[in-house]
């Protein structure tokens, strides 16, 4: 290179200096960084947002009694998450996050998806508060604030875009990562924030919040647990300003909360667990261990193939030896998995500047894989959800390989960085679009692998609900083909058959299907559908007698599935009028204090047996368990209306009316109160209420009811 060449090239570099260095001051601002985490991650999961509520959203978002009204905040506390499932999950902070999703919107899918992205952002914010605190601490890495800061905000960009965490955002059902990450970090960061605290009154104060942060972690999500281990790690071997004293101080005050969280976990009914991967060699689970290893590594470096219902093998084919060979094609994974360990140890071992990012990336990777490594037996082998954690150790580790660098390679590292970072964001959207459209989420899934007969029975659903039964027969047949005994599959296929005209056949599968339910009930929840739908059959032969005998014996099996109280309980109404009914649903209205439908059901019957008083109570207590529902309201306008209370049936309506203002409906009963009271103009204003909806929904090509 010339004098000339070489003085230009440092012409050029001071130049691109020049302008990088405005850049690189509004950076040293910490919310100015927050605010460009929350616009990068909220961008990456637009699509999302007009998406529909898919698998489990439909009960978590849709049905689930716990989330349509405050009084149920501490109720959330007394159940599992799934109320008709063997799952052991515990999560009522997820539950709770619900209540203001369904008060602002209701069933409207688009705000919950809103909140989803809300939380996940707050939590890439708390990921970057936290970690330019600890970055700044760690001993011997010499990183003054300012670098510091700019790797934490690296660290929580790449984090906040990253693809793999779709099905924590886009899904509706996975904020449970989200709110256990932003409540543990501000827990930690709200402990950082006491220990600098002067005043021992305000330090006592806000260790009191980070208590309450931490324990609103652990309901969240189990992962919350994770995160008190490593927050003792870094108390204990890391922090070199924590004497003996204060560290036992610290363990102390850890036990308490894992304490009160295991008594929290106490309030809920025991509920058995089926464990299918029992007995499993622990050969089998270090290979699988491996496996799962060098997917996730595969995801964080080049996501390409995400999708649910991922694998790294079937687990049922590693109990007979003759089925390896056949699933060979995985084995790659086991080979990147030894791969992934090689180049932690490798970097570990490397005393190049980062060596202490890199062991705390390490250690943050290990502690929040080791439990989702298929060493503990959990409903999957891998997941792309259990990364949400474990990411945050990665891209420090890889922060710590990037210190260690030649000065030569420097220059490269940020437009590297950054072009990865806007490769994330577009594989994020693209991803994002996936969920936007529930044919096309299914699809997806199963072309991407995910070949489990969850995704195929879904898709067939959405066939179903589109009149095409014909397509929905044949996917649910290969469904039932790879598992016989599903009786989710079961019963779509029979409801398919049904509407194609083939009754008998679909009456054979109901039949088959209801004498076997004990046996697959031991693997599969939620049974009872196919008593009920066999019931709906005998009904619509109208053979009522022989339905309820199959809702009776269904409902001792499942005592507190409503769908089957409530469907014998009609058809007694229906047959032997309301006291038939009355002390079935009174059994599980005792049982079931917060259930909306089951105050319904129950005031209606009084109504009906002109059980007035007890009529009014049950009907208003429904309409405090369900924030949007008007039914209640409605019959107790009707009922103040025979008494002639015309302003108690007057305020129950206008209840209604607020509940659902555009429903036209309301405002006819509205009308017809007001004429009674002596308000005719009011009257007459809530009838052409009641044309402007009408039109309106002409307009928009339906009649609202």
């Amino acid at each position: 290179m010339t004098l000339e060449q070489l003085a230009s090239t440092r012409k050029r570099a001071r130049r691109l200096g020049d302008l990088l260095r405005p850049i690189w001051r509004l950076l040293q601002k910490p919310w100015l960084c927050c605010l460009l985490l929350i616009a990068a991650g909220s961008m990456a999961h637009v699509p999302a947002l007009q998406g529909p509520f898919l698998w489990d959203d439909t009960y978590l978002a849709l049905t689930n009694p716990f989330i349509k009204s405050p009084l149920l905040i501490f109720e959330s506390f007394r159940h599992y998450l799934f109320l008709d499932s063997y799952s052991l999950h515990y999560r009522p902070v997820q539950n709770i996050s619900y209540m203001p999703d369904y008060f602002l919107w209701g069933d409207n899918p688009f705000g919950f998806h809103l909140s989803n992205v809300f939380w996940h952002v707050a939590a890439g914010t708390m990921l970057f508060l936290l970690l330019r605190r600890l970055l700044a601490e760690l001993p011997r890495t010499q990183l003054c604030s300012n670098r510091s800061q700019f790797i934490a905000l690296l660290i929580a960009l790449l984090w906040v875009v990253h693809p793999v965490h779709s099905a924590a955002v886009d899904y509706v059902s996975g904020r449970a990562d989200s709110l256990a990450f932003f409540f543990a970090a501000a827990a930690w960061l709200t402990f950082l924030c006491a220990r600098r605290s002067s005043s021992a009154c305000r330090r006592t104060f806000i260790y009191a919040i980070s208590f309450l942060l931490g324990l609103l972690a652990l309901c969240s999500r189990e992962t919350g647990i994770l995160w008190l281990i490593l927050f003792l790690v870094w108390q204990l071997f890391v922090n070199p300003q924590m004497n003996r004293r204060a560290k036992l101080i610290i363990v102390a005050g850890c036990l308490t909360l894992t304490l009160a969280y295991i008594g929290l976990r106490h309030l809920p009914s025991p509920r058995s667990q089926v464990l299918s991967a029992a007995g499993w060699p622990a050969a089998t689970r270090a290979v699988l261990m491996l496996r799962a290893l060098g997917d996730y590594g595969r995801l964080m470096v080049f996501p390409s193939n995400l999708h649910m219902e991922r694998t790294v093998f079937n687990p049922a084919a590693l109990r007979d030896s003759s089925m390896w060979e056949s699933n060979s094609g995985v084995e790659y994974l086991s080979i990147a998995g030894l791969g992934f360990l090689a180049i932690l140890i490798f970097g570990l071992l490397r005393k190049e500047t980062g060596r202490e990012l890199r062991i705390l990336g390490a250690v943050w990777f290990l502690v929040a894989y080791v439990p989702v490594s298929n060493l503990i037996n959990l409903n999957a082998t891998v997941a792309e959800h259990w990364l949400y954690l474990p990411s945050v150790g990665f891209l420090i580790f890889l922060a710590g390989c990037a210190l260690a660098l030649p000065q030569r390679l420097d220059r490269w590292v940020l437009p590297l960085v950054g072009a990865f970072i806007i490769g994330l964001s577009v594989r994020s959207y693209d991803r994002s679009s996936d969920w936007a459209n529930s044919e096309r989420f299914f699809r997806q899934t199963l072309a991407a692998g995910g070949s489990s007969g969850r995704a195929a029975t879904n898709l067939a659903l959405v066939y179903s609900r589109r009149g095409e039964y014909a397509r929905a027969e044949e996917l649910l047949r290969h469904v039932l083909q790879i598992s016989p005994d599903d009786p989710i599959a079961r019963n779509n296929l029979a409801d398919a058959l049904r509407h194609l005209g083939r009754n008998a056949e679909a009456e054979n599968i109901l039949i088959a299907t209801s004498k076997a339910r004990e046996q697959i009930a031991k693997d599969y929840p939620r049974t009872w559908v196919i008593a009920a739908n066999l019931a709906r059959l005998r009904h619509a032969q109208k053979n009522d007698s022989a339905a309820c005998v199959i809702l009776d014996k269904a409902r001792r099996q499942d005592p507190d599935v409503w769908e089957l109280v409530s469907y014998e309980g009609e058809l007694l109404r229906e047959n032997k009028g309301p006291g038939a009914a009355q002390q079935l649903v009174e059994d599980f209205a005792r049982r079931n204090w917060w259930h909306y439908g089951a105050a319904l059901a129950l005031g209606r019957i009084y109504a009906e047996k002109g059980q007035v008083t007890e009529a009014i109570e049950a009907l208003t207590r429904a309409s405090r368990l369900d924030l949007h529902e008007v039914e209640a309201l409605n019959l107790l306008a009707q009922i103040r209306l025979r008494q002639h209370r015309f302003q108690d049936a007057y305020l129950a309506q206008r209840r209604a009316t607020d509940r659902q203002p555009d429903a036209p409906r309301q405002y006819v009963l509205l009308s017809d109160i007001l004429q009674k009271i002596g308000r005719p103009g009011e009257a007459h204003d809530a009838l052409a209420q009641v044309k402007r909806l009408q039109d309106a929904a002409r307009e928009n090509g339906s009649l609202i009811n």
